[in-house]
């Protein structure tokens, strides 16, 4: 492995040894190579390139007295500053861990003090500055933003670096990441990351190839923007990227091989076969982990994808090839990838030190006559001492130093504006917007049509969100044609057109990267999964991309979502396991994820605004499980009783039933005094007859449905446990790890001292047919249960 004193001591000779060009030449003059790179561009890409090697090594040194927490380093991938060149300052940009010399050209393109090339003038005159989209400059020239932002066109002959020039300012970025400073920019000392909301860098996690999903939704939804999608309106408004944004996003080769980034691969090249245009421009380092062509092979093997390739250690060969690809995209709005060879150096490779990127570019810049050695060395080193004085600046900033700081923006809960929201969708649905919800239910609102199943409920609800947030998209595998795999969606492409009711290939990981992108872009998306056990194979996209949006940026990026997933289990075992899944413990252990649970229509629709309004007002992220047994069913009691039904409630009722996250129901039974039922789904219609079976008996119990499974209703758990002293938890997920661990956990927590048992599923996967009787809760388990307990 090359260590960090080996790559500095190398460079530093290599760089003395260049000697001086045969010949000065300009800096506003383009290579000799007749590439499209100017002098001075070369030279800031050098910069950016330094800055990021610089910030390696200082990340090395930080880390060697115990200040320094993060020693992922871009060395030998800093080709890719290039590529940050080529694209615009505008361009969402999803990086990976080894993407520092990009985020380092990126911040010197926001700030101006990337050189901006004019057109040739026609005369010799000397020419007029000329406009771009950058700024109107002298040709060769820059912009250089001091600490207070004020702006300095500068025309350069190989400046030495300024002390609070834009690469200094990214570096403070960087570096404020590394100690973990609560001052750094994207994270506020929660991770280290490449973000920042005012440079358009999406945050990512350092997981191989997970944010790839992402960026084909934020492609596909920036699309449709331009195209004449609407936005949600109220407080989250679209990104603010061009109409002609190109979305880019930076993964290595060892992600080449990972699911998600086969994923997002795979359903960029199926939309394009669709006709759909998705505008993503992947780049691929290749610092040849992967064995000899396979990432080569692989990209260029992919349908629908335009494929680019360029030498990663030749800054002017990757501007020509990425600028080409970049407008290609741009252009046709279709995805490309590019595939740039690279090198890993330091880390845990030992890559070849001889093909390091910074000597490319200095041989390159000595060669054509922009520089000599001598004077690179001494920017290499005026750079390495800035940083150093940067970096003992940063190790004084304070760090998060309380759990109030380090979850604030996690996923903040904001009841009163969440209520409003839903208040202020039933007002507009009975005053102005009557007409256009008549008119979408064909003259016959869900009110009017008598009393509905829980399926239903969760329609008309779906119906009345779509007519409040024009930005709502409902979509996933089957959606629009069929209605969803239990018929939930039904009819709501035909209300509310293609473009906001789609279905997608089946795949689930792509189907939440979707939602993903789409919310980053602005838009209020509603994916189904067509069962909880498939959702469990793209958990990720919720755990480490959803849920740590905000945390990851501060607040300043979100990715609000609702997930509704038809899952628990049905009695009689129709489909087995695939279809029947009673396993919520990966969902429930995700911090900041809401998960929902309906049993009973007239709790659905509520909940459900409620989720729409939580993801719209606060960002959140929810998953809505709607139990797959109780979807058609009628009855409570006895057949035809008609009591697991309700009437939908008019928009004059919303904001009085109102139902607000971590709120539970409960159902009063006899005298109600001498049990309480905790439990959920499916669990409710169970506990409810056991109950009415237990008051023939003289036992008066109270049944709490808990609703929302995280954050579960603790308040009103121990309220409702309190009143009895006799508290049995009825949870159809298993045992081990399921919802009751967590009731019993919290009434522990708060010093509860009454009698407690727990009646749970069996430890097994859900078997085909009535064997799954035999592992299930069942009404008869819970009355005996519930006599046990009272017997203590």
């Amino acid at each position: 492995m090359t260590t960090p004193h080996d790559l500095d001591d190398r460079l530093r000779a290599e760089l003395a040894a260049l000697g001086a060009p045969d010949q000065r030449r300009d800096l506003g003059e383009p290579l000799s190579d007749g590439g499209a790179l100017t002098g001075a561009q070369a030279l800031a890409l050098f910069d950016a390139q330094l800055t990021s090697r610089l910030l390696d090594l200082a990340g090395r040194w930080l880390s060697g007295f115990g200040e320094g927490y993060y020693t992922i380093e871009s060395a030998g991938h800093e080709g890719d500053a290039a590529v940050a060149a080529a694209l615009r300052p505008t361009d969402p940009a999803l990086l990976h861990a080894r993407s520092g010399a990009f985020y380092c050209l990126r911040a010197a393109q926001a700030a101006g003090a990337f050189p901006v090339t004019s057109p040739e003038p026609e005369t010799e005159a000397e020419p007029e500055p000329e406009e771009t989209e950058a700024g109107s400059l002298p040709v060769g020239a820059g912009i250089v933003v001091d600490a207070d932002g004020d702006a300095t066109v500068v025309v350069p002959d190989l400046p030495q670096p300024a002390p609070d020039d834009a690469f200094a300012a990214a570096a403070r970025d960087v570096l404020r990441g590394i100690v973990a400073s609560a001052e750094e920019p994207a994270a506020g000392g929660r991770a280290k990351v490449f973000g920042r909301a005012d440079l358009a860098v999406v945050p990512t996690t350092s997981t191989a190839g997970s944010h790839l999903p992402r960026a084909v939704g934020l492609g596909l939804a920036l699309e449709r923007l331009r195209r004449g999608a609407r936005p949600a309106d109220g407080e989250a408004e679209a990104a603010p990227w061009p109409a002609d944004a190109v979305v880019v996003c930076a993964f290595d080769d060892a992600a080449v091989d990972h699911a998600t980034a086969t994923a997002a691969l795979n359903t960029a090249g199926w939309y394009d076969h669709t006709g759909l245009r998705i505008p993503v421009l992947f780049v691929c380092a290749d610092g040849g982990a992967s064995a000899e062509g396979w990432v080569a092979a692989t990209l260029r093997a992919r349908p629908g994808i335009r494929y680019f390739a360029a030498d990663g250690t030749d800054v002017a060969a990757t501007y020509r090839v990425a600028a080409e690809a970049a407008e290609w995209v741009r252009r046709q709005r279709r995805p490309a990838a590019l595939h740039l060879s690279a090198v890993r150096l330091m880390e845990h490779c030992d890559g070849d030190a001889a093909r390091d990127p910074l000597l490319a570019t200095a041989r390159l810049l000595v060669t054509s006559g922009y520089a000599s050695g001598e004077e690179l060395l001494a920017r290499y080193d005026e750079r390495g001492w800035q940083l150093r004085r940067v970096a003992e600046e940063v190790l004084d900033e304070p760090k998060l130093a309380s759990p109030v700081e380090i979850v604030r923006e996690l996923a903040p809960r904001r009841p009163v504006r969440v209520s409003r929201a839903v208040a202020e969708a039933a007002a507009h649905a009975a005053g102005p917007g009557a007409g256009a919800r008549a008119e979408a239910f064909g003259g016959k609102p869900p009110e009017l049509t008598g009393p509905l199943t829980l399926a239903q409920s969760i329609n008309a609800a779906l119906a009345d969100g779509m007519l409040d947030h024009p930005g709502t998209a409902v979509f996933g595998h089957d959606v629009a044609a069929r209605g969803g795999v239990y018929g939930v969606t039904e009819g709501l492409r035909d209300r509310f057109g293609a473009a906001r009711v789609f279905d997608t290939l089946p795949d689930e990981t792509s189907i939440l990267g979707l939602g993903l992108g789409a919310g980053l872009a602005g838009l209020l998306p509603v994916p189904e999964i067509r069962h909880l056990t498939l959702l469990h194979g793209a958990e990720d996209q919720l755990r480490g991309e959803a849920a740590t949006m905000r945390f990851l940026s501060r607040g300043a990026f979100r990715n609000p979502m609702v997930v509704r997933v038809p899952g628990l289990a049905s009695p009689d075992g129709l489909g087995g396991h695939d279809r029947n899944d009673d396993s919520l413990g990966a969902l429930r252990d995700v911090p900041g994820l809401v998960v929902a649970v309906p049993a009973r229509p007239d709790d659905a629709a509520p909940m459900l605004r409620t989720c729409l309004a939580a993801a719209r007002v606060d960002g959140s992220v929810c998953v809505f499980v709607e139990p797959i047994a109780l979807y058609h069913v009628r009855d409570l009691y006895t057949d035809g009783d008609d009591e697991w039904t309700a009437e939908y409630a008019e928009p004059g009722a919303w904001a009085d039933r109102h139902v607000p996250i971590g709120r539970a129901r409960v159902y009063g039974i006899g005298s109600a005094e001498d049990l309480t039922i905790i439990t959920f789904g499916n669990g409710v219609r169970m506990s409810l007859r056991a109950a009415a079976t237990l008051a023939e008996e003289g036992v008066g119990s109270r049944v709490v449905d808990l609703r929302w499974l995280a954050p579960l209703p603790v308040a009103d758990i121990i309220r409702e446990s309190s009143a009895t002293g006799r508290v049995l938890v009825v949870d159809e997920t298993r045992r081990t790890g399921g919802v009751g661990e967590g009731v019993l956990s919290a009434l522990v927590d708060t010093g509860y001292v009454g009698a407690a048992r727990r009646v749970a599923a069996l430890d097994s996967f859900v078997p085909l047919g009535p064997a799954a009787r035999q592992v299930l809760v069942s009404a008869e388990a819970i009355t005996q249960g519930a006599r046990t307990l009272l017997a203590r």
